[in-house]
């Protein structure tokens, strides 16, 4: 009976310390820390409302980026080896994605990508996904908002090229601008953490640009915005992704009002319930509405949970599996299946910066974009 007893305590024991532990690898200081801390405040809010799996306790490790690559890669390495993780979600930037995944990938351990949309982030991978478009739908819908709606002929655009994500943008825009719709497109060139840009805007100003657009992060976004005003420009403002943070209106002030960008989510164009109720738990925790990355955040997090409870394991390899068969996710940032690529297909959204917030303007379809 003692024996038995005893047993039971430690079954009892067991269960109580036993735990699955997801890694977050994020940019919570650095350059683009404000898109590291809205997707955080999204991961926690899912892990309050769901905290277990497989009954067992959920835990999350933390490993700050620092918004650079190569601590990207000794993040992840540090989550897997040291933290036995059983997947990863992140990172934000596709070139710090992209080197976390050689990593996630020689381990055989899933990542899940909150905001990277380069191709080459998921491109020749089999245990990296991501909740996000990529983008040659985002540089394609770009340019037929360009042409369509704001009737372009000439743009000029801020390529960072220290950023993968930036170059890629780029070239698929400029893809569909010239060769669609006959436009012409004026490249410049500066760094992360440039601050000053007046050479930049003047061959822009020159160039005779119906449109300028950044596809960059929403710091250097910003400060182009508020020098190409000032120094006269009266044209429009284009970019990707990279502006969605409360953060730019914050710098830019009246400079980006009128911006439009495409983003993966907006609280406007929430029409289920389970987005409405996603949108009242967030303002009712944080007090404030969600970014696009707290959305994604929150969608990455519910995804890998659902994954490790439809492959009925622990095992990092069967919940990848399970990521990869991901087919009608309901996310608070729409509907999300996972091509076999480990690009989830989604809609993009298009916003404009109007009275200090971010508006709902237009959703286009990748069907729309054939």
């Amino acid at each position: 009976m003692r024996k038995l007893l005893s047993f039971i305590v430690l079954l009892l024991a067991l269960s109580i310390f036993a735990e699955i532990k997801i890694g977050v690898l994020l940019p919570l200081t650095g350059g683009i820390s404000a898109f590291g801390d809205w997707t955080k405040k999204g991961i926690e809010l899912a892990h309050k409302q769901k905290g277990t799996a497989l009954g067992e306790k959920i835990t999350l490790v933390y490993a700050d980026t620092r918004s650079e690559k190569t601590e990207a890669a000794n993040a992840m390495a540090r989550l897997i080896d040291k933290e036995k993780v059983v997947a990863v979600i992140g990172e934000i930037a596709s070139s710090n994605s992209m080197a976390a995944a050689e990593i996630a990938e020689a381990r055989k351990v899933p990542q899940v990508a909150v905001t990277s949309t380069n191709p080459l982030v998921t491109q020749g991978k089999k245990f990296v996904s991501r909740v996000c478009f990529i983008d040659p739908l985002q540089g394609t819908a770009l340019a037929e908002f360009a042409a369509k709606n704001l009737k372009a002929k000439k743009v000029t655009i801020f390529v960072d090229i220290e950023q993968d994500y930036s170059v890629g943008l780029t070239n698929y825009f400029t893809e569909r601008f010239e060769k669609k719709y006959k436009g012409q497109v004026l490249k410049v060139q500066y760094k992360s953490g440039d601050q000053e840009f007046s050479a930049q805007i003047s061959q822009a100003i020159a160039f005779g640009s119906d449109v300028i657009m950044m596809t960059g992060y929403y710091n250097e976004i910003a400060l182009i915005a508020q020098q190409a005003r000032s120094m006269g420009y009266k044209g429009y403002f284009i970019a990707g992704d990279g502006a969605d943070a409360p953060e730019l209106v914050k710098i830019g002030g009246k400079a980006v009002e009128g911006l439009y960008f495409t983003t993966h989510y907006v609280p406007e164009a929430a029409t289920t319930k389970l987005a409405k109720d996603f949108v009242e738990a967030f303002k009712k925790q944080y007090g404030t509405m969600p970014a696009m990355n707290a959305a994604l955040g929150y969608d990455a997090y519910m995804l890998i949970v659902d994954a490790i409870e439809r492959a009925k394991s622990k095992d990092p390899v069967k919940i990848n599996t399970a990521i990869r068969s991901t087919k009608g996710f309901q996310g608070v940032s729409g509907t999300i299946t996972i091509d076999e690529n480990g690009n989830a297909i989604k809609d993009v959204i298009i916003v404009k910066v109007q009275n200090g917030q971010f508006k709902y303007e237009t959703r286009i379809e990748p069907k729309d974009l054939q």
